[in-house]
């Protein structure tokens, strides 16, 4: 025997109509819900930045005098903390360069920082130093007894010429370390001449020129000038090495204008 199919039965276009939207309003129902617990659970103290972890080499900060000077400033919890906020307080202390921070669960931020490390004095128009200049070239703001010990050389130039000063210094102290000295002060004018101040006292102006030039010239001074120390026996106080073929030196009770030999070939 067959059996009969039973009819499909086609449910009028109102009723589909109101079943949908009864499983709509269901679905919004459920998720308002969800967004409702999420958000209470989201406020709740178990989420609250209870830790901040500092990673990363520390020499003029502590982990824990970071974490007091930054613990007020720092809003929201493990959900809604602006991490890009939170790093702008960071960066904003004495002696932090760069921050990174991060959410750890449930209830920790991870903070890895990086510390200017300082290299040179900086001042842009003669008077005392007032800043610091890191090993990138960059110049920013500190307590200046911090590293009164350490003997920085000073750099005084025109704004934004820090890092172009601080790699001329670099070559530099190289050449000069031929006369068994180095360059405590070197300056940079507004038209470009450059004139450096050495541990021993002496002043030395380099002119103006492209690094190469600059370099070639102070190494034929370096070169040539112990024959002048050796023919007057006198310290050195000043130099000029602006003169095309030679220097002016002024030793201690003697003026002179030397020109400077050929430097042999050592190819």
């Amino acid at each position: 025997m067959s059996q009969l199919a039973s009819p499909t039965v086609t449910l009028p276009a109102d009723v589909r109509l109101m079943n949908a939207t009864t499983l709509l309003l269901a679905v919004v129902a459920v998720a308002g819900l969800a967004v409702g617990l999420l958000m209470i659970l989201a406020e709740h103290r178990w989420f609250s930045i209870a830790h901040i972890r500092v990673d990363g080499e520390l020499n003029h900060n502590t982990a824990l005098t970071l974490r007091t000077n930054v613990a007020s400033r720092l809003q929201g919890n493990f959900f809604t903390i602006d991490l890009d906020a939170s790093r702008q307080v960071f960066e904003a202390l004495p002696w932090v360069r760069q921050a990174v921070v991060k959410r750890a669960w449930p209830n920790q931020l991870v903070v890895v920082l990086e510390e200017h490390r300082a290299v040179a004095l900086w001042s842009s128009d003669r008077d005392a130093p007032d800043k610091l200049v890191n090993s990138f070239g960059e110049v920013f703001e500190a307590n200046l007894g911090d590293v009164e010990e350490e003997g920085l050389p000073t750099l005084n130039g025109p704004d934004d010429t820090s890092a172009a000063m601080l790699s001329m210094l670099q070559r530099l102290q190289p050449v000069f370390a031929g006369m068994d000295t180095r360059i405590q002060t070197l300056e940079l004018s507004g038209r470009g001449s450059w004139r450096a101040e050495l541990d021993s006292g002496a002043e030395i102006q380099l002119g103006r020129g492209s690094d190469a030039e600059l370099l070639d010239r102070t190494q034929r001074f370096i070169n040539t000038f112990p024959q002048v120390t050796q023919r007057f026996e006198r310290t050195l106080q000043y130099a000029d090495l602006r003169h095309r073929e030679g220097y002016a030196v002024r030793l201690k009770g003697v003026s002179t204008v030397s020109d400077a030999p050929e430097v042999p070939d050592k190819n």
